[in-house]
């Protein structure tokens, strides 16, 4: 059985929630790449998002509907990058060293 530390946490939860792992040693795999392209694109969704709440903040007009619908996707996404970070945190903790 592979340990804890070896699995990949993946970009989405499962049933009620629960974070999905994947054991696998083929870094190429369709899992693998698939979450690793769901990974770039909530990365990507975090930095436009980021991009809208500075414009939204500067306006003036922003009134609080937007300012809790903006919180409220930020919440969503911040949620999302932390998992990424997580997860490559871990797949760099499992990692082979680098050799200078």
């Amino acid at each position: 059985m592979t340990a804890r530390n070896e699995l990949r946490l993946l970009p989405w939860s499962g049933p009620e929630g629960k974070p999905c792992y994947l054991s696998t040693d083929d870094k190429g795999g369709y899992m693998s790449r698939l979450a690793d392209n769901i990974e770039e694109e909530q990365l990507a969704t975090a930095a436009a998002l980021l991009e809208h709440a500075s414009e939204t903040l500067d306006g003036q007009d922003a009134d609080s509907e937007d300012l809790r619908r903006l919180t409220g996707e930020l919440i969503g996404t911040l949620r999302d990058v932390l998992r990424v970070a997580t997860s490559r945190g871990h797949l760099l903790g499992v990692s082979e060293p680098h050799r200078y």
